[in-house]
């Protein structure tokens, strides 16, 4: 049987399946944005259900719909069971990989445990070698409960779950934690996942969950003494010292900086934010002006 494409109402797609996926605030908006622009390319895809329409592919779409105000999508309506849908949704995202590890993970444990599927069944069903159906259940065992939930709600990125699944369960969740704290990158989550396996005990480990930072910048692992100069006088040394201690907050500073979520801040949030930049820009040129001041002044000869 074709499949009909009919214009459905954005009230009667029923969402259950959005659980075994990761909302990406940033996607949405990117798609969003190439709706307002040209509208709905692609029709979204559901199947006949009790209540309406199960939505199994376009969940993004639907979300930037309901920003833009549209009243309905164009849908690609499927007449199959529960269990074909769950597959599909794992097919429909497989050509341009835009389903994560973990979302897949997710669709494999809810046929394993819903319809009682085993690994064998989950491989032929989907396409996939069993040793990927293997892989991915793994995955999702090593996550800890409240941490999955965080990463379904876009709290942490599926990026960082890679990174949290090499620790205990019972770590996870306070790396996490520091992770969110300091919006790290999933690159710099892998190096701070690294240094705390690496650490020797639990002082070690509280150490780097306290002063990230240290580790993000490849700086000593225990703090070290404050720098000290013999050429310097006392004064000389406090100068360098608050300098050093400068340089990190600015590295510290540049890092959350250098994060996505900066392109999402709002209007308010961008002019609260940006009153700060300009205070700290005042402070930054005043201290531009003293080192130039300093600089003339050692060149000038001795009267």
């Amino acid at each position: 049987m074709i499949p009909i494409i009919q214009e459905i109402p954005l009230s009667d797609f029923e969402l259950s399946l959005s659980e075994m996926h990761i909302f990406n605030m940033t996607r949405v908006l990117q798609i969003e944005k190439s709706m307002r622009l040209n509208g709905q390319l692609q029709p979204v895809i559901a199947r006949v259900y009790e209540r309406g329409y199960q939505l199994i592919d376009g969940f993004k779409r639907l979300a930037a719909a309901e920003d833009l105000k549209m009243k309905s999508l164009q849908c690609r309506v499927l007449n199959i069971d529960p269990t074909h849908a769950k597959i599909l949704l794992l097919s429909y995202n497989r050509p341009h990989q835009s389903m994560e590890a973990l979302e897949e993970a997710k669709v494999l444990q809810d046929l394993q445990e819903t319809d009682s599927l085993n690994q064998n069944d989950l491989a032929e069903l989907t396409g996939y070698s069993r040793s990927w159906v293997s892989r991915r259940l793994a995955l999702i065992n090593k996550i800890d409960k409240e941490i999955s939930s965080d990463i379904i709600m876009g709290v942490i990125t599926s990026s960082h779950a890679r990174a949290l699944i090499k620790l205990p369960r019972g770590n996870q969740k306070e790396v996490a934690h520091v992770i969110t704290s300091y919006r790290l990158s999933s690159r710099q989550s892998d190096s701070l996942v690294e240094a705390f396996l690496r650490a020797k005990d639990d002082k070690e480990q509280q150490y780097i969950l306290t002063y990230p930072e240290k580790i993000l910048f490849n700086d000593q692992l225990y703090p070290q003494e404050e720098p000290y100069d013999q050429r310097l006088s006392s004064y000389g040394n406090e100068l360098m010292q608050g300098t050093d201690k400068l340089i990190q907050s600015l590295k510290v500073m540049l890092t959350r900086l250098n994060d996505e979520r900066t392109g999402m801040l709002n209007e308010t949030e961008k002019v609260i934010v940006t009153s700060c930049f300009k205070k700290a820009a005042e402070y930054a040129k005043k201290l531009s002006e003293v080192i130039t001041n300093l600089q003339i002044h050692k060149m000038d000869p001795i009267r």
